[in-house]
């Protein structure tokens, strides 16, 4: 039986931050820990973690390629796999890719998402960059 406070989790906010009045190190509770989760799998490459070889996401291969369906797939595929995998207290329902401003080299990963023990449903936007040199101007 999983408790309350175990499904959770709580953790040191990310990036770590402390609290002025005592010094005390801030903790991420409830859905802000989930969210905060979410994005360090993200940002998280394999390999980065030396105790969890295999954690992560490698979203960075994707950067200065073409940006196209299979791509996106690509893209659409990794995210759904790594959020699957390592944030068991979700379920995915749909990901999309969208350009970011009109500026052709930055796309936003949007993630919809329901957290299972209190069946809401959330929307989560990571900005992806430099997916290709399409804001090089010539003079």
């Amino acid at each position: 039986m999983t408790t309350e406070k175990g499904f959770w989790g709580s953790g040191w906010t990310f990036p770590p931050t402390f609290d002025s009045s005592n010094n005390q190190l801030m903790i991420s509770h409830g859905e802000e820990n989930i969210r905060q989760s979410i994005n360090t799998i993200l940002n998280t490459q394999r390999g980065e973690r030396s105790v969890i070889p295999d954690w992560g996401i490698d979203l960075n291969t994707f950067k200065f390629k073409k940006m196209d369906a299979n791509l996106k797939g690509r893209i659409i595929s990794s995210v759904k796999h790594g959020l699957l995998r390592f944030e068991p207290r979700i379920s995915v329902e749909n990901i999309t890719i969208e350009g970011i401003n009109g500026s052709g080299s930055k796309i936003g990963i949007s993630i919809n998402y329901i957290i299972h023990k209190t069946n809401t449903r959330h929307n989560h936007v990571h900005p992806f960059s430099e997916i290709e040199g399409t804001n090089l101007v010539a003079k």
